[in-house]
Formats: structure tokens, sequence, C-alpha cells
């Protein structure tokens, strides 16, 4: 049974509307747990009161996005799920989102698999996969580099986003769960998904999946929408700063061939320190 993981924080709207778009879902058979971290806008009643099929996990204000996850993913795997879909609240799944992933799914039953990402009202592709450089430490955009024609089907990355991630239990089994302790917010998913590459579990893009999301709408966007001395140490210490040192230090050292270490360290910090004013 595949189960979908829903981390929320209050911005109810955004969760009624992905909520929606899985009950139109083509392939209805999974079930939804949401894990409502204290929100303060009544999102733990509505969804008890308008979605009686949904699950909900009660946090208590700090999990954050990876502690959420997986608390979600731990009540997953006692009911006997046998795949996990991570899903941000703020997506919109195409009707034939769930059917697209798992028609890939049984025939690459070990690998971990994220869809394409299209903006929600431009509906142009904005995220199609990466693979990136550690030596020159840049992603390679395969929406870039594809041509139209090879814009379908599987095609392999280094890592994945969590806002459409789907997971074999076998995984978990394998590396554990995403690592809350060190990547409690941004790059836990980049972590996982290349942890669980190395470990043998192929990741693929699914360019026949598409996920209608709102790149406005990132932590990182709004914490740059109003650049200001807080928001820059935000940026670079607080537990929803894409530029976090701290969390880029630790999944440096796990993740980059060890040779590479030192000269992708001092890059990434570079970028971080100069990118919060830099970036359009």
């Amino acid at each position: 049974m595949l189960y979908i993981i829903i981390p929320v924080f209050n911005r109810w709207a955004f969760t009624r509307a992905c909520l929606d778009s899985l009950r139109q879902q083509t392939m209805p058979d999974f079930r939804v747990i949401v894990v409502d971290d204290g929100s303060t806008d009544g999102t733990g009643e509505r969804l008890r009161q308008d979605y009686p099929e949904v699950e909900v996990v009660d946090g208590n204000g700090q999990l954050y996005w990876t502690a959420g996850v997986n608390a979600g993913i731990r009540q997953a795997l006692a009911h006997g799920a046998d795949r996990i879909l991570t899903l941000n609240n703020d997506v919109v799944a195409a009707p034939d989102f769930v059917e697209r992933m798992l028609y890939w799914a049984k025939r690459q039953p070990t690998a971990l698999l994220g869809p394409l990402e299209l903006d929600a009202h431009s509906r142009r592709p904005i995220f199609g996969g990466e693979v990136f450089s550690w030596v020159t430490h840049t992603p390679r955009s395969l929406l870039d580099s594809l041509s139209p024609d090879d814009q379908q089907g599987l095609h392999p990355v280094t890592y994945l986003p969590g806002r459409g991630l789907l997971i074999p239990a076998a995984v978990f089994a394998a590396i554990g769960l995403f690592d809350e302790k060190r990547l409690p917010h941004y790059l836990a998913d980049y972590d996982f998904t290349s942890v669980a590459r190395r470990k043998g579990f192929p990741v693929y893009i699914n360019y026949d999946a598409h996920l209608l999301t709102y790149p406005e709408e990132s932590g990182q966007e709004q914490t740059r929408r109003q650049r200001s001395l807080r928001g820059y140490y935000q940026h670079l210490f607080g537990i929803r700063g894409g530029g976090n040192l701290r969390n880029f230090t630790h999944f440096a050292l796990k993740n980059c061939p060890a040779p590479l270490v030192p000269l992708f360290l001092l890059n990434g910090y570079a970028r971080r320190l100069t990118g919060y004013f830099l970036r359009g």
C-alpha cells in the first residue's frame, strides 16, 4: 500500500487544494497522513471535519520539515506501507500523478522517483531533475540538456527534492529515515536521496508524472523578498534558512567525495555568504 505523507504548518488554503487534487486521482489506491505541526489557523479541525479519510498526526510546533516527514513515515511503516510518497502541502497533483508514479515504480521497484514540476500559474516546466558536479559545484538541468522528444519516461539524477518523492519501504530499512538531527529542514531530501543512490538505489526523475508547484511560496524566496540584515542572518543560520551554513557543512561532509571536500566547502560558503544579496 502506498502512503502519502504531507507535513503542514498553517496555510490551510494550500493544504485543501493539495488534498482535493489527491481526491481526484485516477488511481485512488493510497492513504494519506498529514502531520500537522501545531498549526494555529484551524488546520487540524478542518482536516478532521472535511477530510475524514486523512489520518492526522499532531506535532508540537517544532518538527519542521524533516522531523514532520519522519513522524508520518514512522506511522505509515507501522501500518505496513510498502511505498512512501512525501508531498509538500503547497503543490497540486495532476489527476494521473499517482498512476504515473506507480507505473514506473512497478518497473523500477527499488528506485526513488520524483515528478516533473510545473509552475502552477503558467504550467511551464520549472524543475526536471539535475546532475550535479562536485568539482564545479554546479548542477546541470535536464530540462536544458534534454531534447523535447527525450523529455519523457525516467532519467537518472544526482538527488531529488522531497515535495513529490516516491520511496520504496526497503530504502528506509537500508539507510534509515531522513536526517532530522543534522538537517532539520533544508537539504534533508537531497541528502536522503544522495545516500540512497550511493547505497545502490536508483534515483530518477519521472517526466511522465506532473506536479504543480508555487516556487514563490518557498521559504528561501520569502526570505529574499525583503532583504535585510535580519533576513541575511536567518538565511545563514536560521533553521528555515536556505543558505544555512551548518546544514550545508553536514551535507557536504556526508555526500561530497572526500578529496573534493575542502574545495567544495570553500565554494559553498562563498556562494552562501554572497548569494543572498546577489540573487534577483
